[in-house]
């Protein structure tokens, strides 16, 4: 299993980090307003333990002699790395330099014409989207066709004499964000993590799931998002959180990348200065942030402070207009909040969100906000809406003097030495069998699953059951779980399946598969918290509603009148 192959690894990661991720968030016990359940408080971080009082560590050994070049930066490249980046930038023209700083994307399964356009603006690689996946006959991503792809595109990225991997992009986060669909393994919502309140299991599931992309060419995942969710009122991340408690969400996130670096695939934690407390949805307008800058420190930032402590290679800003740095500017083009992310100690590569998006496609005609992001302080500019045109803005700031050239090559520095880094230190592995994770999906959900009202014990359903909602994939799941638990479908008490987005239900047992929040308003006698739609989420949630399974998960976030902790013993 691709777990099994990347274990050394991670444990090797975590010997070797920068700070200690703290231990998996432990509950407290409480009391709790959930009908007929046992609760238990929100998940706790606990500090790393100090030396006892009175003992004398031992002295440490003697270092070797440390390799030329071999120094440090504090996020994962050596100095070898960044010396070899300068040289190389420095050989450069200006059309090559804009190009390092563009990462694309396109439409379709034109895949020739997307390398032609990356060879010829010079650009650091590609996205792939969904609609850019090959598949076969049956509906599934055609692996090999993909994996061609990617071979494609990287190198087109090195056309021009370029040594380093190119950044073969993709958003796999695991829940509804994952680009790339089956025979890969279906991971279930990044909330789960915070359910189960455990930073090992969310860092094992970050090296499950980047070890299934690196045998198809990607080298870097816009993954984990690490934003602090509000709840309801949030309508952009929700269960792409991993926890409404900043601590935990901080650690966990912090796991998962470390977990992703381990598997083979560069993270980029996101949405800096923080997505999860704003109440607009950046895809089709601007999000207003109107915390003042001590709380978002207390809040927002905990999660990006962690991940820099990790030595995280990638942070993002998000389009969000945060009132305490720069009001009215997106945080993506903001100086302000460039200078808010260097001042956690950040030293790698900042990359905005994509710039296709509505909350600022509109508000910088014909590419002009690439050389704005770049001015703020961006090094790596994603999915520009025309990228020739973002191109040729560059080169037209820089020409005109609008925009330094030192920092359009600072910029492509940073990104180049990420990427001699990630080809240097790249280890030849056994590839990860497509789907290889989905023992390790199943445990995170039968560890996350969560009764918010209703028995913490005994069968739930006797026999038989109806079900409704959800799609009809979901149904077609539920019921082939259904049937390896010993269930009937089609007479007993109705299960109501609420899935992204729905509504609450008027049933005898809501479950919902992605965000809570729905089960606030729904009038059920049993409310379960799910947080996937997989095979293995449907086998977790059958085996408790036959009373076969304990359900050990904890609300990671408040549910309406159920707080965060909500759950049973």
């Amino acid at each position: 299993m691709a777990c099994a192959r990347t274990a050394a690894a991670l444990a090797a990661l975590f010997a070797a980090a920068s700070c200690t991720v703290p231990p998996a968030p432990q509950p407290e016990s409480s009391t709790t307003t959930a009908p007929a359940a046992s609760a238990s408080g929100a998940p706790k971080v606990p500090l790393t333990a100090s030396p006892q009082a009175g003992t004398q560590s031992p002295a440490p050994p003697k270092a070797a002699p440390a390799q030329k070049g071999s120094a440090p930066l504090g996020w994962g490249p050596q100095q070898r790395d960044a010396d070899a980046a300068a040289a190389a930038v420095a050989g450069m023209s200006l059309e090559e330099k804009a190009g390092q700083v563009i990462l694309p994307f396109y439409t379709g399964l034109d895949h020739e014409a997307q390398a032609a356009t990356v060879e010829r603006l010079h650009l650091a690689g590609s996205m792939i989207m969904a609609d850019n996946v090959p598949g076969t006959a049956a509906g599934l991503v055609d692996v090999h066709a993909l994996a061609a792809v990617t071979r494609r595109l990287d190198q087109a990225s090195r056309a021009g004499g370029r040594t380093w991997p190119g950044l073969i992009g993709v958003d796999q986060e695991g829940g509804a964000v994952s680009r790339v669909g089956a025979p890969l393994t279906r991971w279930p919502t990044p909330m789960s993590y915070g359910a189960a309140g455990s930073v090992p299991l969310a860092a094992e599931a970050g090296a499950g799931l980047a070890a299934e992309l690196v045998p198809l060419g990607f080298t870097v995942d816009f993954a984990p998002a690490a934003d602090v969710t509000i709840g309801p009122a949030d309508p952009t991340i929700g269960a792409r959180s991993m926890s409404a408690d900043p601590r935990a969400a901080a650690a966990l996130s912090a796991g998962f990348a470390k977990g992703m670096l381990a598997g083979g695939v560069l993270p980029a934690v996101k949405h800096f200065p923080g997505h999860g407390s704003v109440t607009a949805d950046s895809h089709k307008s601007l999000p207003v942030q109107n915390a003042s800058l001590a709380q978002l420190k207390a809040r927002d930032w905990k999660p990006f402070q962690s991940a820099v402590k990790a030595g995280a290679p990638m942070v993002m800003t998000g389009h969000i207009a945060a009132r305490a740095l720069e009001p009215g500017v997106p945080a993506s083009v903001s100086k302000a909040t460039y200078s808010a992310l260097r001042g956690l100690g950040f030293k790698g590569v900042a990359v905005t969100d994509g710039l296709n998006m509505g909350a600022v496609a509109g508000r910088y005609p014909r590419g002009s906000v690439a050389p704005a992001a770049l001015a703020a302080g961006a090094d790596l500019l994603l999915m520009p809406a025309d990228a020739p045109a973002a191109h040729a803005a560059i080169v037209q700031a820089v020409t005109a003097g609008k925009l330094p050239q030192k920092r359009l090559e600072e910029a492509a520095r940073r990104v180049a030495t990420m990427m001699i880094w990630r080809g240097r230190t790249a280890q030849s592995r056994p590839p990860a069998a497509p789907g290889s994770g989905d023992a390790l999906s199943a445990k995170i959900s039968a560890r996350a699953i969560t009764v918010v009202a209703g028995k913490c014990s005994g069968a739930s359903v006797a026999g038989h059951v109806r079900v409704a909602g959800g799609t009809p994939v979901d149904r077609a799941r539920f019921a082939a779980a259904a049937k390896e638990a010993g269930i009937t479908l089609g007479r007993g008490p109705l299960v109501t399946l609420i899935g992204y987005g729905g509504r609450p239900a008027t049933t005898d047992i809501a479950v919902a598969l992605d965000a809570p929040w729905p089960l606030a308003q729904s009038v059920a006698a049993t409310k379960i918290a799910l947080y996937g739609r997989s095979p293995g989420a449907y086998k977790a949630l059958l085996a408790v509603l036959a009373g076969k399974a304990a359900a050990p998960g904890k609300l990671p976030a408040a549910v309406g009148p159920y707080r965060a902790g909500t759950g049973c013993k």
